[in-house]
């Protein structure tokens, strides 16, 4: 990234002036939602404690007028209104009492709440936003109880303080790993709910024996057979009747027993325990995306980040822009890369969102062989599309994009507006279709896209950059500003250096919105070479 403080300086001094858990927007509503039923729950318990209130009071009276009529029973009921008001009572205000208790003041409530529960999440949304806290543990390298007591980088002390895990939470984590035959992570959360019940925390939903039943397993899987062993012997502790774990005691002993031999003959059980280390699926791309999301490994010599410049750009004195020329910053030499700020006003961005919010489905990824649009597992955001007849702000920024790039969108897709929620991501891909994909853009007719438009229109706290697997280098959302790269080569060749990635969010809310730019229309704006170079 250049280095533009001395800009900025000049600039400043001559200047005068969301499945559920996809999308943020979406999630606030339910929030909103959680807020009203709370408020509904409370006239409800308002209500509820009134009517006790009422039945109190009539105990109370008949307490004290019973007390009174039982030291002299006779002599009480031989005055006429005592037993008027006994027959009274009896016959009518009892029946009246009865009344009382049985009216159900959770009607308005149970109405309310039976409304609204067909816009709460389902198991799959809970399921998801469970494997979204995994991934976001493992591409950032959290510990479970940095997550636990909601401790997050960038998360202001204010909300971490209500954003603590309870024993029942890590439980159901490891649950959810569980499910997935994913071990590690069963055993990290497994643990830390062990550690929290271990701390003096109450749990209404599990015990320490259930904990150790799923650590013991767990760590046996990952060939911990010592550790498997240890589990169980404090699960016996507790519970010396449980017949799983006699059963794995009396298995894991043999086993151990039979390790060590082994490793006492050959080192064969050694063997065995390195190969189960590293995952036969994890792809070095995939430890490259993660390093890049943590802000590590990026690849730009001091050398070559010293050429990156920033520069006042009026694309050759567009007339629009000969006065008022956007701010050019160099994010990257080979391929150019490159960020324009304060492209977008805080009202256009507003009006951009809600334009989008009320459409945005869970985003979908063109399949290469059949063509069809269908959603995929490593890509999980929401997003709408958005025409320049729809508003006038998308028009206006349609035209920027032309007058700043000096491409012609005409050709190009509708503006993509994309709201990453709870661990939303983009895992690695490219913009433009391959060799082995002809009919990629073939139903839009309008050839490959030949650059990419990203608008930020939202600062993240923590997380949600935008890296490029293959050059090692990492952009970070910067609210109203834009970054810009050619997909193709002069030549129409792919750059397979442009495959990039968005990076989970960790804390915040992410907009962006993507304006893809095609071939046709681009002829006598960015001539063709037979030279694959920037």
């Amino acid at each position: 990234m250049a280095v533009c403080w001395w800009l900025l300086i000049l600039f400043t001094s001559s200047s005068a002036h969301s499945d559920f858990f996809t999308s943020i927007g979406h999630m606030t509503d339910l929030l909103f939602t959680e807020k009203d039923l709370v408020s509904s729950l409370k006239d409800y318990i308002r209500s509820e404690e009134n009517k006790l209130e009422q039945i109190k009071q009539w105990a109370d009276k008949l307490d004290v007028l019973s007390a009174a009529a039982s030291q002299d029973p006779e002599g009480f009921l031989g005055h006429p209104v005592n037993a008027f008001k006994l027959m009274k009572r009896l016959n009518t205000e009892w029946g009246e009492l009865e009344s009382l208790v049985l009216t159900d003041m959770s009607d308005v409530f149970i109405s309310n709440l039976t409304i609204q529960r067909q816009h709460f999440p389902n198991d799959d949304d809970q399921i998801g936003a469970a494997k979204a806290l995994i991934r976001l543990q493992d591409t950032y390298k959290l510990d479970t109880n940095v997550i636990a007591t909601g401790q997050l980088p960038g998360a202001s002390s204010a909300v971490s303080l209500h954003s603590s895990l309870s024993v029942d939470d890590c439980y159901d984590l490891g649950k959810v790993a569980y499910s997935e035959a994913d071990y590690h992570h069963t055993e990290l959360w497994m643990t830390q709910a062990l550690r929290q019940l271990d701390q003096g925390e109450a749990s209404v939903a599990v015990d320490a024996v259930t904990i150790l039943d799923y650590l013991s397993y767990s760590v046996y899987q990952q060939g911990a057979l010592e550790r498997a062993l240890e589990f169980t012997r404090r699960l016996l502790e507790l519970d010396p009747a449980h017949q799983r774990a006699n059963g794995n005691l009396k298995y894991f002993e043999y086993q151990l027993e039979k390790q060590r031999k082994a490793e006492q003959s050959d080192g064969e059980a050694k063997q065995t325990r390195d190969a189960r280390s590293p995952a036969d699926d994890y792809l070095p791309e995939r430890r490259t995306y993660e390093q890049l999301c943590r802000g590590e490994g990026v690849r730009m010599t001091p050398r070559r980040q010293s050429r990156l410049f920033c520069r006042y750009y009026d694309n050759n004195r567009h007339p629009r822009y000969v006065i008022g020329p956007v701010r050019q910053e160099d994010e990257w030499d080979r391929p150019h890369i490159v960020r324009y700020h304060d492209i977008v006003s805080d009202a256009e961005i507003q009006k951009i969102k809600e334009l989008a919010k009320p459409r945005l489905r869970r985003a979908t990824i063109s399949n290469p062989v059949t063509g069809v649009l269908e959603t995929a597992h490593y890509r999980i955001s929401k997003s709408a599309w958005l025409g320049a007849y729809e508003h006038p702000v998308v028009d206006q920024i349609n035209q920027r994009i032309q007058d700043i790039t000096g491409l012609d969108v005409s050709t190009a897709e509708d503006l993509q507006v994309a709201n990453y929620g709870v661990g939303g991501q983009y895992e690695p891909h490219f913009d433009f279709g391959r060799k082995d994909e002809p009919d990629a853009f073939e139903e839009l007719g309008t050839g490959n896209r030949i650059a990419t438009w990203l608008l930020y229109m939202s600062d993240v706290q923590a997380g949600g950059a935008t890296v490029f697997t293959d050059i090692r280098a990492s952009v970070w959302p910067i609210k109203g500003t834009a970054v810009f790269w050619f997909n193709l080569y002069p030549s129409g060749e792919g750059d397979y250096r442009t495959r990039h990635a968005a990076c989970p969010v960790l804390v915040g809310n992410k907009w962006v919105s993507n304006k893809w730019i095609h071939e046709r229309g681009q002829e006598f704006r960015r001539r063709c070479s037979l030279l694959e170079s920037d």
